[in-house]
């Protein structure tokens, strides 16, 4: 009863006259948004799923230009077939019971609740994995170690590095890290269109404090640009459609993106800049079903998400590692 009495008073003494209400709508916790599916492509999902769960991408050769004089011999050159395999190699899975007395009685729909839910998680999980995976198969990064795992081929400690962040809270560090990324992609040939750059929420509040060059417009390319309105970044910024997202908040937790190998702290973070092409995923199996359970009389509600995922050009991938210390 949420009413106190006044000593002495004893109408209605039980309190009955104001009952508990459950209310039917229920409050659920935030959904992280999901980044992978537009910065990556998936030029092979298709025959990954009608053939298996191997693909074998062949690479186009390398062909060898020399200078060439009237009457002078040509060679020809043996052609490579190099490929890449993508497997489908990853899976995640939930699964929960209803029993049918809780079904019958409850006043909140819980198989579509927690379905729901579960479906989300599958979604979070998969979102790290990729993410994790791009980060590790970055080809133009500034390593620590040598022998850091991951195909690293170029380094640039202009990126920043786990011993030696990029402070990019103050002064125009942020934007011109961004700069550097686009220039090295420049320097790899990689395409201007369909470029993409993920960083955490911190990287854009500290890009929209005032005086920074974000809101330029040699930076964002026109007169009128939104981004004087505080708004978030709706086209291009630096040449790259720009992403947010909570996976690259620190380098460790729950579904967080990691410097693998490398010793960081908490105050550290990832930010990833690249090509569509450079990525390919494939989801195999993504299927949430309903069976009886063969102890209760219950529902088991079970869902399962099976998907590859490979950096074909590490050429296009730029990692960067910040700080805000």
């Amino acid at each position: 009863m949420a009413f106190g009495t006044a000593a002495g008073y004893g109408n209605l003494p039980s309190g009955n006259f104001a009952p508990e209400i459950f209310s039917q709508k229920v409050l659920k916790f935030f959904r992280r948004a999901s980044v992978v599916e537009d910065i990556t492509n998936t030029d092979y999902a298709g025959e990954i799923e009608n053939f298996g769960d191997t693909v074998r991408i062949i690479k186009e050769p390398t062909v060898t230009v020399s200078s060439y004089t009237r009457g002078s011999v040509v060679n020809a050159q043996d052609l490579a077939d190099d490929q890449i395999t993508m497997v489908v190699d990853n899976a995640n899975a939930f699964a929960f019971k209803i029993d049918d007395i809780e079904e019958r009685h409850s006043h909140v729909n819980f198989e579509a609740l927690a379905t729901s839910s579960g479906a989300f998680a599958l979604k979070r999980k998969y979102d790290a994995n990729v993410l994790q995976a791009i980060s590790d198969g970055a080809g133009i990064a500034g390593a620590d170690d040598a022998s850091l795992s991951g195909g690293l081929t170029t380094t640039n400690t202009a990126l920043g590095t786990a011993s030696s962040p990029i402070n990019v809270e103050t002064d125009d560090a942020g934007i011109n890290l961004m700069l550097l990324m686009a220039r090295t992609l420049d320097d790899q040939s990689v395409p201007e269109e369909n470029r993409w750059f993920v960083a955490p929420p911190i990287f854009y509040e500290k890009m929209f404090q005032a005086g920074n060059k974000m809101a330029e417009v040699q930076v964002t390319g026109d007169a009128t640009s939104p981004l004087r309105n505080g708004l978030a970044v709706p086209g291009l910024l630096a040449g790259f459609r720009c992403y947010k997202s909570t996976a690259l908040n620190s380098t460790a937790g729950t579904d967080q993106v990691t410097l693998s190998g490398v010793a960081t702290d908490a105050s550290e973070n990832i930010v990833l800049a690249g090509h569509m092409s450079s990525t390919s995923t494939a989801s195999h199996i993504a299927k949430t079903e309903v069976v009886r359970s063969t102890e209760s009389f219950s529902d088991v509600i079970r869902g399962l998400h099976v998907f590859g995922r490979k950096v074909l050009r590490p050429e296009a991938v730029v990692r960067g590692v910040i700080d805000f210390a």
